[in-house]
């Protein structure tokens, strides 16, 4: 499952049964039930891996939403879920450019971060 982590909203991607293609899933609010939601999407669909863009600046240094991201990794974590970080730029930025301005733009570039992650991983093996 892939997740591109906002302040407002996060998206939510998930991959085929080959782990080949990601799919954009669902959009969910960035409140207090957060890591709840995040956890009961996975369980439903017997997932156990996740995989959260790491956003950065240019140079590399923490922007300010990687606190954020990095603590609620903690979170998924403690819930015994493996959490993979996939280095990620302007995945929303290039997922409206294929789709149009739509409330569905976090859900792509959580499947673009998961692509990312499913591509690299498949050309290592």
């Amino acid at each position: 499952m892939g997740i591109d982590y906002g302040s407002k909203r996060v998206g939510i991607a998930v991959s085929d049964e080959g782990a080949e293609f990601a799919l954009p899933f669902a959009v969910i609010p960035n409140n207090a039930d957060l890591a709840s939601e995040i956890v009961e999407i996975a369980r439903e669909n017997q997932i156990e891996e996740l995989v959260m863009g790491e956003s950065r600046k240019d140079d590399m240094s923490a922007n300010a939403i990687l606190p954020a991201t990095l603590a609620l990794k903690k979170v998924l974590e403690a819930h015994k879920f493996t959490v993979h970080m996939e280095l990620e730029f302007m995945t929303s930025v290039a997922a409206e450019r294929f789709q149009g301005k739509n409330d569905k733009i976090d859900a792509s570039a959580a499947a673009l971060i998961l692509q990312s992650f499913l591509d690299t991983r498949r050309s290592k093996a």
